[in-house]
């Protein structure tokens, strides 16, 4: 058939991918218009040429994106073809500037499968050694396993000259040899000339042609269509093994889900009931192991549910509360302030109690905040894991829909009861100021102790703890050299880094004494989190610098640090807003009965808060668990379902969303597909009579191009040297079994003699009759032409 456009220049400027399928009607198909069926090839010529000039112009333009054709016919093979566009080197018309380059990796796309067959084309009229085809195909089979080469333009060959050694494969051997064809010439073309007469003109050519005739069976586009299906049916014998265990893999892992829809009918109202029961049990299994955590399906990339609940109680809340109850300055002229006022006109010669209850009622009602907030926190990663947990409704958007509103609306009812529950913890520590409690230090110990002495608490005076180990960025400018990621490592006494995780190295070591945090904010073009460590007392810390800042990558690991820093005794400052004449009244005036006061009351204070603090600490997890989180684990178990009948109609609810629909079509459809597949291999008989892959030949006259050193294979230098008998299951003893039908003498390349295999073309074995030398390099598809004749292709 006469369909591919021809003519002179660049034509084929969009890969064509034509599938030929057996078939007893002709006809053709195009993907880019399914449904058309095309019965003249004069138009599916038309609708190539229409179909590259939409995406390409009509200006040479070219254009990686495939045609695709499928042509059914009672007289082809199975097989598919890809026509590619030839190698150029000069941009004409619309063509880019790197036009080589494109087409190169245009080419590369397709030739790099191990699947395909490439056919080496080029024209006797120009020098072989200088063939693109050739020498691009090298690059991907530098085995010479997949490539076959094409002689073409044998008829437009100089008189006198011819191509009979190429042909005959002795002057630049091909593993696979050469098969020369001759098609018709653009005058012919024109002159619509039918290709059936094409065929018998180049039939007549090889026969009468005085250098061609003796292997004119060898030649010729019927003896190149054999050839390829001889490749295919080796190919497909090949791979059916793997693709049989492929296929029943994929068979197996979609058992399970199939057996769900076996016996599926949308308009079920059972099985929705069923559905609907079952998704709403598994939504509260997931929501469980989410909070509790399980030991299946567990999420190693980062923090979820659970996890992230307890960070929140156990590192977040703690240094909230720190945060606000360390404002020492703030603290100190609070008291000053309460003392005064406690004695009015009267200058007191006691410590005031009631001094002492004012300033802790005041610190106890700073703690509504970070508790609310907290509760804040704990319901937005509530939320969080539902919306994780109803994916899995995702086919149902409805009942999705529904679940989550229901279960929001529920938490955010439990939400005030349980904020009403911590404000009232609070007001109870304010209703009674508990000084005879156990912790409580008393007022003869707050007299005594000096709380500028005081020394941070060490676990084991003998070695010291350390709290938390990890990378951070040590922020400094270029000019001092710059920032740097270091191993930290923080104990109970001092902050350390290192050049890395061995600890070997050690870069710095900080001492803890008098150190405080301070948030920073983020630079311009930085996305990290920064937190910088200074000295109370205005000293260096590192180097001449007055603080040290430190970035993390993400907001939890910033939290998290914060929180170790604050369990080693190194607090948060507190933003201070002072008026500048009120600082030096209230702070260096102060005589010294009233500063002792103060630091009586400051001790007293202290452990008191502290005390409350534990307490809180303690109560604010359990408050918020039962109120909470264990009663939204009740709710979803008992009252949801409930709650979705009654918010609804059922068969409303359980309306599947267009994709489950159509995944779950695809999904049998690919189910019953498989099946047939495997029985389609489960027919095909194993004993196809297919051909050994010729020895290796001396193929290094192939120019390597170096532009694409990664698509080749590590073997791509040796196998021109190694005897073939090294080459596993393609050596020269396969290739004996076909001789006794043959009266020719034995295959030269076979393992007794190695060099010849490789050696120059004009060695002895082929010096023989004018027949013979042809017999090394004969193509392997010639072989079949045994009795019995062609039976396996008529199969394929």
């Amino acid at each position: 058939r006469d369909f591919l456009p021809r003519g002179s220049g660049i034509v084929t400027r969009r890969p064509l991918i034509l599938q030929l399928v057996n078939n007893k009607a002709e006809y053709a198909e195009f993907l880019h218009c399914k449904g058309r069926k095309f019965v003249d090839f004069d138009e599916v010529r038309q609708e190539i040429e229409a179909e590259t000039d939409r995406i390409t112009g009509s200006n040479k333009g070219i254009s990686p994106i495939p045609i695709n054709l499928r042509v059914y016919s009672p007289h082809v093979l199975n097989l598919t073809l890809i026509d590619l566009p030839g190698m150029t080197k000069v941009a004409v018309g619309d063509q880019p500037v790197d036009i080589e380059h494109q087409i190169r990796d245009m080419i590369l796309q397709f030739i790099t499968r191990e699947s395909c067959l490439i056919l080496a084309v080029t024209p006797a009229n120009t020098d072989l050694a200088n063939s693109d085809a050739l020498k691009v195909a090298k690059e991907v089979d530098p085995q010479g396993v997949r490539t076959i080469g094409v002689i073409t333009k044998l008829d437009l060959m100089d008189e006198g000259t011819d191509a009979r050694d190429i042909l005959e494969n002795k002057l630049l051997p091909l593993r696979r040899g050469y098969i020369g064809v001759v098609n018709r010439s653009q005058k012919d073309i024109d002159g619509k000339k039918d290709i059936r007469v094409a065929m018998a003109a180049e039939r007549k050519f090889f026969l009468s042609h005085p250098s061609y005739r003796h292997m004119a069976e060898k030649m010729g586009t019927p003896h190149l269509q054999k050839a390829l299906n001889q490749q295919l049916t080796n190919h497909i014998r090949d791979t059916l093994p793997g693709l049989r265990s492929k296929l029943q893999s994929q068979l197996l892992s979609l058992e399970k889900e199939v057996e769900e829809y076996k016996n599926f009918r949308p308009d079920d109202p059972t099985r929705k009931t069923k559905a609907l029961l079952q998704m709403v049990q598994q939504f509260g299994v997931d929501f469980e192991k989410c909070i509790e955590g399980s030991g299946d399906q567990v999420d190693t990339a980062e923090l979820s549910g659970g996890a992230r609940i307890n960070r929140i109680f156990h590192e977040r809340f703690p240094f909230e509360l720190v945060k606000i109850v360390f404002d020492e300055k703030e603290l100190r002229r609070e008291i000053s302030h309460a003392i005064k006022n406690v004695h009015g006109v009267r200058t007191g010669l006691f410590t005031p109690d009631l001094a002492f209850e004012a300033i802790v009622k005041k610190q106890i009602i700073k703690l509504k905040e970070p508790c609310l907030k907290c509760i804040d926190l704990v319901i937005q990663e509530l939320i969080n894991t539902f919306r994780q947990c109803t994916n899995k409704l995702g086919s149902y958007p409805r009942l999705r829909e529904e679940t989550e509103r229901i279960v929001t609306t529920y938490v955010r009812e439990r939400e005030g009861k349980t904020k009403d529950q911590v404000l009232l913890l609070i007001d109870i520590e304010l209703s009674y100021i508990n000084t005879n409690h156990e912790d409580f230090i008393g007022f003869a110990n707050a007299q005594q102790r000096n709380i500028v002495n005081k020394k941070r608490a060490i676990p084991n005076q003998g070695e010291v703890l350390v709290i938390r180990k990890g990378w951070l960025t040590l922020n400094i400018s270029i000019m001092k050299g710059g920032s740097k990621e270091y191993w930290f490592v923080l104990s109970a006494e001092s902050v350390s880094w290192y050049k890395d995780e061995e600890e070997k190295e050690k870069k710095y070591m900080l001492p803890l004494d008098n150190l405080k945090l301070r948030d920073v904010e983020k630079g311009f073009m930085s996305n990290k989190h920064i937190f910088a460590i200074f000295n109370t007392e205005q000293r260096n810390v590192y180097k001449d610098l007055r603080q040290i800042e430190l970035a993390c990558d993400t907001q939890e690991d910033m939290d998290s640090w914060k929180a170790s820093f604050l369990r080693a005794g190194v607090y948060p400052e507190k933003d201070q807003v002072e008026t500048e004449d009120a600082a030096p009244a209230d702070t260096f005036s102060m005589d010294p009965q009233l500063e002792r006061q103060v630091e009586t009351i400051r001790n007293l204070v202290d452990s008191y808060i502290s005390i409350v603090n534990k307490t809180i600490r303690d109560l604010m997890p359990k408050t918020i668990m039962h109120l909470m989180i264990n009663s939204a684990k009740d709710f979803i178990h008992s009252e949801l379902l409930a709650y979705l009948y009654s918010s609804g109609d059922q068969n409303s609810l359980m309306e599947e969303s267009a994709d489950q629909a159509q995944r779950r079509d695809e999904m049998l459809r690919m189910y019953h597909a498989i099946k047939e597949a495997l029985s389609i291999i489960g027919d095909i008989s194993t004993s196809t009579v297919s051909t050994p892959v010729p020895p290796p030949v001396n193929d290094s006259w192939v120019p390597e191009s170096s532009p694409t050193p990664q698509r080749r294979p590590p073997t791509s230098a040796p196998p021109p040297s190694r005897p073939p008998a090294v080459r596993g299951p393609t050596p020269g003893p396969p290739t004996l079994n076909p001789i006794p039908a043959y009266v020719a003498p034995p295959i030269p390349s076979r393992p007794g003699q190695p060099m010849n295999a490789f050696g120059n073309s004009s060695l002895d074995p082929f010096s023989a009759p004018p027949q013979i030398p042809s017999r090394p390099a004969r193509i392997p598809p010639g072989i079949p032409r045994r009795p019995p004749p062609r039976r396996p292709e008529n199969q394929w």
